[in-house]
C-alpha cells in the first residue's frame, strides 16, 4: 500500500508541475483556457482517487491491529537447572462447538454413579434363592444428556446410559437411550410433550436418579410403575398465567403411550397405555426454608398382549421358592393402577410417602383361554431424611412393603438405614446404605431355606 501512495503522490505531483508549464506556455492562445479547465478536473480525480486509497489503507491497518489482539500472548515461566526464565508464548483460543441450527441454548451434561453391593445383592428386589446375585461392583448408571432450546417456543433432551441393557436383555450392558423429547412449552397452562421418558407415574419413580435419598427405588416402585415409554403427553400449570405466586398450586399430565417399554419400534397391539397425574404443592416457604407440603395421585390403564413385561425395572412375579422375577405376560391382559404420595419438607427434615396398586386381569383373545389367574399387588414405603449437618451429612431411613398378591404369604419387607455425604451438593456425593429383608413366603415354608437377608450398597456420584 505504500508504494501504491507513493505512485499517486508522484502522478498528482507531475500533473500539477505539468498543468503549470503548459498554463504558461499557451497563455496567449485561444484554447489556454480550455485545457486549464481540463486539467483542473484531472487533478481534481486524482485527488479524489488518492483519498479513497487512504481511507483503504487505514481499513487494512484496523484489521491488521484487531487481528493481533486476538493473538494475545502470556508469559510462561521455565527452569533450565540454572535459572529461571520468562518467555512469551502464544496463548491459543479455546476449542469450542457451534450448533447446527438456531438453537438458543445448548446444554450438554451427565453423571455417572459406581456402586459397591455385598450381601444379599438385590435381596429386597426379590433376588434370593434360585435368582440369588453375587457380590459386584456394578456402573449403575453412566449417562450423557443434552438439553436445549429452540425458537424461544421449543425445548428437547436427547440422554443415553452405557451402564444399561438396551430394554430387551437386562443382562447385557450397553449404550442405549433413555430420555428423547421435544416438549411445546408457548403456553405454560398447557405443553405438548412428544418422544421417550418416563410416563407420568409414581413419585418416586419421577424424582431424579441423582436426587434420590436411599440409593435405590424400593420394590413397589419398580414392580408397579410403567418406567419409560413412547408416547405423547400433554401438562401444564394452570395457574402460571392466571396466579403466578401459585404457579405449583396445581400441575396436571395426561398421557398416551405404547406401553410396552422403552427402545422398543413396535407396539404389542392396536391398543395403548393411558396414565394421567395430578401434583399440588399446597404451601411453599419463600423465606429460603425449603418447606414445603406436595400431594400427588396417578392413575393407568394399559391392554397388553402375551410377551409384554409389565415390571420393566423390577420384580414382580412369585416363584416357587418365593424368589421373584420381572413378569413377563404369558397371556393377554387388561390391568389398572394407582397411587398417592406426598412429600413433606420442614427445613432439613424430609418425610415421603407413597401407596401404589395394580390390578391385572387376563383377557380371553380369539377364544384362547388366559394363562395365568387374576391378581392384584400393592405396596409402600416410607422415607425419612434428617440433615446432621445442614447441607453436608444427612442421616436417611425407609420402610417398604410389597404384596405381590400371586400367593399366600408372599410378601416382601425391607427396612432401610443410610448416610448421605454431600461434599458438593448431588454433583458430587458418598451413599452407604444398609438393607435388611425378609419374605413372608419363606417364614411360612422354611423348607425353602432362609427369610432373612441383608446388603449393603455404597454409591459414590459425580455429576457434570
Amino acid at each position: 500500500m505504500s508504494f501504491s501512495r507513493s505512485i499517486t503522490r508522484a502522478a498528482v505531483t507531475g500533473l500539477v508541475t505539468s498543468s503549470s508549464l503548459c498554463a504558461s506556455a499557451i497563455a496567449q492562445t485561444s484554447s489556454e483556457a480550455a485545457r486549464i479547465e481540463r486539467l483542473e478536473r484531472a487533478v481534481e480525480l486524482l485527488e479524489k482517487q488518492n483519498a479513497e486509497l487512504r481511507a483503504e489503507i487505514n481499513s487494512l491497518k484496523a484489521k491488521q491491529a484487531s487481528s493481533s489482539s486476538e493473538n494475545k500472548t502470556k508469559t510462561k515461566i521455565s527452569y533450565d537447572g540454572k535459572r529461571y526464565v520468562e518467555k512469551a508464548v502464544e496463548e491459543k483460543p479455546p476449542a469450542y462447538v457451534r450448533q447446527r441450527g438456531p438453537e438458543l441454548k445448548l446444554v450438554l451434561g451427565g453423571y455417572i454413579q459406581m456402586n459397591f453391593e455385598d450381601g444379599d445383592v438385590s435381596a429386597f428386589e426379590g433376588s434370593f434363592g434360585q435368582r440369588a446375585l453375587k457380590d459386584r461392583f456394578r456402573i449403575r448408571r453412566a449417562r450423557l444428556n443434552l438439553t436445549g432450546e429452540f425458537a424461544e417456543q421449543f425445548d428437547f433432551k436427547v440422554e443415553g446410559d452405557f451402564g444399561q441393557g438396551d430394554g430387551l436383555n437386562s443382562n447385557r450392558t450397553a449404550f442405549s437411550a433413555t430420555d428423547i423429547f421435544i416438549n411445546w412449552h408457548q403456553f405454560p397452562e398447557a405443553q405438548f410433550k412428544l418422544g421417550q421418558w418416563k410416563a407420568p407415574f409414581g413419585l418416586e419413580q419421577l424424582t431424579p436418579d441423582p436426587t434420590l435419598i436411599i440409593i435405590e427405588r424400593s420394590l413397589p416402585t419398580g414392580a408397579i410403575t410403567p418406567d419409560r415409554q413412547i408416547g405423547a403427553q400433554l401438562w401444564g400449570k394452570p395457574f402460571a398465567g392466571l396466579w403466578p405466586d401459585q404457579t405449583d398450586l396445581l400441575t396436571y399430565y395426561v398421557g398416551i403411550f405404547k406401553g410396552n417399554g422403552r427402545n422398543v419400534t413396535i407396539n404389542d397391539n392396536n391398543n395403548f397405555m393411558y396414565v394421567a397425574r395430578l401434583e399440588s404443592t399446597l404451601f411453599k416457604s419463600d423465606k429460603g426454608s425449603g418447606a414445603y407440603l406436595k400431594l400427588g395421585a396417578d392413575i393407568l390403564n394399559s391392554r397388553d398382549d402375551a410377551g409384554t413385561n409389565i415390571s420393566p425395572t423390577s420384580n414382580l412375579l412369585v416363584n416357587s421358592d418365593g424368589s421373584l422375577s420381572p413378569f413377563v405376560l404369558p397371556s393377554p391382559d387388561e390391568r389398572t393402577a394407582w397411587s398417592a404420595d406426598a412429600w413433606l419438607r420442614l427445613g432439613s427434615f424430609d418425610l415421603i410417602g407413597e401407596f401404589l396398586q395394580e390390578r391385572v386381569r387376563p383377557r380371553a383373545v380369539n377364544g384362547a383361554p388366559p394363562a395365568f389367574a387374576r391378581f392384584t399387588t400393592d405396596g409402600y414405603y416410607v422415607t425419612a431424611a434428617y440433615f446432621l449437618i445442614p447441607k453436608k451429612l444427612q442421616l436417611a431411613a425407609q420402610w417398604q412393603h410389597l404384596n405381590p398378591g400371586q400367593k399366600a404369604n408372599d410378601g416382601l419387607s425391607s427396612i432401610t438405614g443410610g448416610l448421605n455425604y454431600y461434599i458438593h451438593g448431588d454433583d458430587l456425593k458418598l451413599m452407604v446404605n444398609y438393607i435388611h429383608t425378609w419374605s413372608d413366603f419363606r417364614e411360612a415354608n422354611p423348607e425353602l431355606g432362609s427369610d432373612q437377608f441383608d446388603e449393603v450398597i455404597g454409591r459414590m456420584q459425580l455429576m457434570f
